[in-house]
């Protein structure tokens, strides 16, 4: 198993930046893909950005693609996420997710083996 920690979620407004930070402990070698997903009040969990652990190739939802950026760390185990030009509906509770050999794909929630326990952003008008 792989266990999770995210960071760095918060209160900004239209237009302002995060950084979300995620990391993993345990058997971290056995991670192909590591993925955040996000779910907001009243709506299912949705695929955000992954990022395959060994070659650094990225993957986004249209919806964040230009503004969001994926990226890992190799040395720190970690795994970011880098929201630029939030908007409102960029407001929802962020799950860091590990994939451990899952033949799903990437942007389905039941490809990851282990979650985070979620981290708040919130975006006001």
């Amino acid at each position: 198993q792989v266990q999770l920690v995210e960071s760095g979620g918060g209160l900004v407004q239209t237009g302002g930046s995060l950084r979300l930070s995620c990391a993993a402990s345990g058997r971290t070698f056995s991670s192909r893909t590591m993925g955040w997903f996000r779910q907001a009040p009243g709506k299912e969990r949705e695929f955000v950005a992954a990022v395959i652990w060994s070659t650094g190739w990225t993957y986004y939802a249209d919806s964040v693609k230009g503004r969001f950026t994926i990226s890992r760390d190799h040395a720190k185990n970690t795994v970011s996420l880098q929201m630029n030009s939030l908007k409102p509906e960029d407001t929802a509770l962020y799950y860091c997710a590990a994939d451990l050999g899952s033949t799903d794909p990437y942007y389905q929630m039941r490809a990851y083996d282990s979650w985070g326990q979620g981290t708040q952003v919130t975006v006001s008008s």
